[in-house]
């Protein structure tokens, strides 16, 4: 690797931190991870933190105080408001404890806080280490001339369709997708479609240059908590993440996030990054302009997910009803020397495009991860104001028919084949609603218990019952007693298992599949029933005949087919191994 940890613009926010670890590996090699070890064996040493204009920054001398005095710079602090100037010229400052007639005239920005109690004291410690290359990369990042683009875009159909995401994954594989996933995944497509947002400014041999990087490195702004309580942000980078799908870059992108909490990044993980992603939103703020370092070309912004200020104190029913969304305001800070401001804004209209679902972005999002159901769309809100018009509790309850009829249709029943299974009758677009009325209540006359629920949890019970591993059809029936029966047991909130019974498939899911193994490897080629690829109807006999003794049958009778009958045998009606294995040696008892 060409890279040395003293250049700013290869490691760029990280550069403090690449200091700091090398100062634990000179002080103890075994220390640092066998990558770090070998990379500042190869490597020159980290000199002194530079301040913006290349040019050394002030050595600060530290001198050992008597016992019993003071810190060097402390002075005794009067019982009095104490104002901190914060100059705008890199020259470093000293914090002066006076009264407020004493305060600089000059001073352009100050900081008043309420006094400490009397006889406390105001200290001023020198910032060394790694605190003292923040300060350096801060000052150098002056230097790059940046603006910055900002576009709020609704947050609506990107909480629903992930919302739809994760319950699949609950159901299914297991993890979880965050919004930052998606707007990440979100940001390096537009970046595809505009890719001069990838480019970056540098100077070779004194002359201006333009690098245009072949793929994109993502960076991840990671904020990460200290031992001593302390807070500070590492830029780790995912490489040609514009060649991944969402499955692959999800992954990568929690990789990067674990290794960084765990403290294992590596060299290799801060070099590369073409574009950078930070989320301040996580912590509430709306939108903030981030420093551009030097050697980067873009850094995007995410704020938080929030109502609009004058909708905020407004109920939850009166902003579903005006389709009021959520909205996440995004800014690109940019270096303007080599993008323009057009093209920020064009990038950040093509991302507001994609979050919106344009061009299939969920639809690949959903085909990635495997999800067999359309993804939700951007429809914009419809009202039944025309004469003649259905009212909306009546389409909700033709939706509820299309499911029980058609439901089955849309079953996930193919184990083996991936398809996305859609029906037109039972889009929701197709009754006249939309994503809109998902949180609006509507009257339903009963459906699974309820006199009135939202059509988001009326959904959540429809494909629950109709529309998951197992399809459902029995609105044929002509007795109209039978099928509310069949209806009042099926349209019902899906309830999770507890763990002990999860426990107990699991271990009956075992037993079969241990059985099985066995007689394959032990008696091969002799005539044995097999089970395989049909444990599951162990834990599904076992729990059938349990309740069924429960409720206090006296007899149960298999009509048994020869597949899985000695599964069946040893497994449920408890026939020994011992005997069945003797049979298998030819000790039949008569």
């Amino acid at each position: 690797m060409s890279t040395q940890p003293g250049q700013h613009e290869d490691f760029g926010a990280n550069e403090w931190l690449v200091y700091e670890i090398q100062q634990q590996y000179l002080q103890d090699p075994s220390s640092v991870s066998a990558e770090w070890r070998e990379f500042f064996a190869d490597s020159a040493p980290v000199g002194a933190p530079t301040a913006g204009n290349g040019a050394a920054a002030p050595t600060v001398v530290e001198r050992s105080a008597p016992d019993g005095a003071v810190p060097i710079a402390t002075l005794t602090a009067p019982p009095t408001v104490v104002t901190t100037p914060i100059a705008a010229s890199p020259t470093p400052a000293v914090a002066l404890a006076a009264t407020p007639d004493a305060a600089p005239a000059t001073a352009p920005v100050a900081r008043v806080h309420t006094a400490p109690a009397p006889g406390a004291t105001a200290t001023t410690f020198p910032l060394k280490g790694a605190s003292a290359r923040v300060v350096a990369n801060m000052e150098a990042s002056l230097d790059v001339p940046t603006a910055t683009s900002v576009r709020a875009v609704p947050a609506k159909l990107l909480a629903d369709n992930r919302t739809v995401i994760n319950n699949h994954l609950r159901r299914a594989r297991g993890g979880k997708v965050s919004f930052t996933h998606l707007i990440g995944y979100a940001l390096v497509r537009a970046v595809t479609d505009i890719p001069v947002m990838n480019n970056s400014y540098a100077e070779v041999a004194g002359k201006p240059v333009l690098n245009t990087p072949g793929n994109v490195g993502l960076g991840l702004a990671i904020d990460l908590q200290n031992a001593n309580g302390s807070r500070s942000l590492v830029v780790a980078a995912i490489k040609n993440a514009d060649t991944m799908d969402f499955s692959g870059f999800w992954a990568a992108y929690e990789d990067i996030v674990r290794r960084a909490r765990g403290g294992k990044l590596t060299a290799d993980d801060f070099a590369g990054t073409t574009i950078s992603l930070t989320n301040p939103g996580g912590i509430g703020t709306v939108h903030s302009v981030p420093r551009l370092m030097q050697g980067a070309g873009a850094i995007i912004g995410v704020g938080a997910m929030e109502y609009p200020a004058e909708f905020q104190g407004a109920s939850e029913e009166t902003l579903a009803q005006l389709a009021v969304s959520r909205t996440i305001t995004l800014t690109s800070t940019y270096d303007h020397r080599v993008i323009q401001g057009a093209q920020s804004g064009e990038f950040l209209r093509r991302m507001h495009q994609l979050l919106l679902g344009e061009d299939g972005f969920y639809d690949d999002i959903f085909a990635a991860l495997h999800i067999p159901y359309e993804p939700v769309r951007w429809v914009a809100d419809k009202q039944a104001t025309h004469e003649g018009d259905l009212d909306k509790a009546t389409r909700v309850n033709e939706l509820i028919h299309a499911y029980r009829v058609r439901g089955h249709l849309m079953a996930d029943t193919d184990p083996l084949e991936f398809k996305v299974r859609s029906h037109p009758d039972l889009d929701v677009v197709n009754h006249g609603l939309t994503l809109w009325d998902l949180d609006r209540e509507f009257p339903v006359g009963g459906f699974a218990g309820n006199r009135v629920m939202k059509l988001r949890d009326v959904l959540g019970v429809l494909r629950d019952a109709y529309c998951r591993t197992v399809g459902l059809e029995y609105m044929h029936i002509q007795d109209p007693t039978e099928r509310r029966w069949l209806q009042d047991r099926t349209e019902r909130k899906s309830e999770q298992p507890d763990r002990t019974e999860q426990l107990h498939v699991l271990e009956r899911l075992n037993a079969a599949e241990a059985f099985e193994s066995f007689l394959q490897t032990k008696y091969v080629g002799q005539k044995r029933f097999s089970l395989e690829g049909g444990e599951s109807v162990i834990p599904l006999l076992d729990g059938v005949l349990t309740r069924a003794a429960e409720e206090g049958l006296d007899e149960v009778a298999i009509g048994m087919p020869h597949r899985g009958r000695l599964n069946v045998l040893a497994n449920i009606v408890g026939k020994s191994y011992a005997q069945i294995f003797n049979e298998f040696e030819g000790n039949i008892d008569p």
